[in-house]
């Protein structure tokens, strides 16, 4: 009996603007190499957009987590974001069953999130750093990309170029300090966003 293997990633943890997305694939690795999945930042967007059309096609499942920046707002100011992102893998983990997961980690200790989240759920865990070199993590992080730039996308048509979302970026930094980005999308608990107002 072949081995049936998930892989959990996510994207925009760091921007102060917009949801964080996890996501999960479960499918054969061979097939995943085969049509070129690797880390979601190594790809232009339209390759992201044609590799998301090709797992949705060959995968055994995939799935994904919107994690608003309310919830967001809440875990950090707990400091409980990791939590969080176990949390949100460990239900994706039951929309996709598989024998075994692969985890791209966001705690500094990979071992301790993968041990954790192995203990939330009973299923075997590998939580590793650039987890991207595992097919099914690759896959998972452009699944989460792709869907994380569509729901951004639609916040830009709304609102208008507020550049990229990170508190590093001017256009970003005007657009908040001129309250021009609705408030229920802007991370407030990053401490980046706080100094902006001081």
């Amino acid at each position: 009996m072949t081995l049936s293997v998930g892989g959990i990633d996510e994207a925009g943890r760091g921007p102060v603007v917009g949801p964080l997305v996890l996501a999960v694939v479960v499918g054969d690795s061979e097939a995943l190499s085969k049509i070129g999945v690797r880390d979601s930042k190594s790809l232009s967007p339209r390759a992201r957009e044609v590799l998301y059309g090709k797992i949705l096609e060959m995968a055994v499942c995939v799935n994904y987590a919107v994690v608003e920046p309310y919830e967001i707002d809440l875990h950090v100011s707990r400091g409980m974001l990791n939590a969080l992102e176990m949390k949100y893998a460990a239900k994706l983990m039951e929309l996709c069953p598989a024998d075994l997961y692969y985890v791209d980690s966001p705690d500094v200790k990979a071992a301790r999130f993968g041990d954790g989240l192995s203990f939330l759920t009973g299923r075997r865990v590998v939580s590793l750093h650039k987890g991207e070199a595992v097919p099914q993590v690759a896959a998972a992080s452009i699944v989460a990309k792709v869907v994380r730039d569509r729901l951004v996308e639609m916040l830009r048509k709304e609102v208008g170029d507020f550049g990229s979302g990170y508190p590093s970026d001017r256009k970003t930094r005007e657009w908040l300090r001129g309250g021009r980005i609705p408030h229920e999308c802007v991370r407030w608990s990053w401490e980046t966003v706080g100094k902006l107002f001081k």
